[in-house]
């Protein structure tokens, strides 16, 4: 009988100082809209199907089944598909940290093909997204650990190491969006709309600006339309309906839904309320 017996040394490297923002599941089709985009944070695209191109700083490099893109922060960029075999990809947004190497001091974008490797990557690929959509008890630990195999995996097949990033630029991409929404709250928004406005990633902005706010941009938007429709209830005799119009809601009900939910009163109810109070008041002071 034949025992080896092998020794584990200490590890000098540490934890990865890494989060795992978002994973999700891109698929092109005709609704996707190919626009010039940043974000703030380190993007990992792995593409599982089809072909295309990827764009940044006016070059453009085909992409294939099991490449890799990796796109450091701040690297305005996007991507388009071969009509004919559509691309399909999971995407990590990976905050703390950009990739560089000594022999590219400017690195933007990183691009590898896992094609000989492709079963283990997906394998952890999958795995995240799986952790991620069921989020069972300690799934938190179990993703972070697999987000840094996958680098320090990453990082022996090609000679490039991580630095530390900022993340101060998150607040500014919140006030960006919170201001836009202020401005704009009149208009027709949804995500897709505010992201392309701050040219950041929609699963990086949900996330963040939750994480800032206490609620998603969309909530956001409701309140604000909300607030504007509380003091139309309170200073004009505009019809609900026309009020529903002006602060961009995009029927009378949703906005009846919507408030009601908000304040616990109809919109009509709301303005019987405040009516109500100004005439105690009106009459308080003539008795006075």
């Amino acid at each position: 009988m034949s025992n080896e017996i092998y020794e584990v040394p200490q590890s000098v490297r540490g934890h990865l100082p890494v989060k795992l923002l978002y994973v999700t599941k891109s698929k092109y089709d005709k609704d996707w809209h190919s626009t010039n985009h940043t974000h703030h944070f380190t993007e990992l695209l792995y593409i599982t199907k089809g072909k295309g191109t990827f764009i940044f700083s006016n070059e453009e490099v085909p992409v294939k089944e099991h490449d890799v893109i990796v796109i450091n922060p701040n690297i305005e960029h996007t991507e388009k598909s071969d009509a004919d075999q559509p691309l399909e990809y999971i995407a990590l947004g990976i905050q703390g940290l950009a990739f560089s190497s000594s022999d590219d001091p400017g690195l933007q974008v990183t691009f590898l093909n896992y094609k000989q490797e492709q079963k283990i990557y997906l394998f952890y690929l999958q795995e995240l997204m799986e952790e991620v959509e069921n989020q069972k008890e300690d799934f938190e630990l179990i993703i972070q650990n697999i987000l840094e195999i996958l680098l320090l995996k990453m990082m022996r097949k090609k000679a490039f190491s991580l630095e530390k990033t900022s993340t101060k630029k998150i607040t500014k991409d919140v006030a960006f969006i919170k201001n836009y929404i202020k401005q704009h709250f009149r208009e027709e928004i949804n995500l897709d709309t505010l992201a392309e406005a701050g040219h950041i990633n929609k699963y990086y902005l949900a996330h963040s600006f939750k994480k800032s706010v206490g609620v998603s941009p969309i909530e956001y938007l409701i309140q604000t339309r909300i607030r504007e429709s509380k003091i139309l209830l309170e200073t004009t005799n505009y019809p609900i309906s026309d009020i529903s119009i002006i602060t961009g809601f995009s029927s009378q009900s949703f906005f009846a839904q919507s408030f009601k939910r908000v304040t616990n009163l109809t919109p009509s109810q709301y303005r019987n309320a405040k009516n109500t109070k100004k005439n105690k008041t009106r009459k308080s002071k003539s008795k006075k």
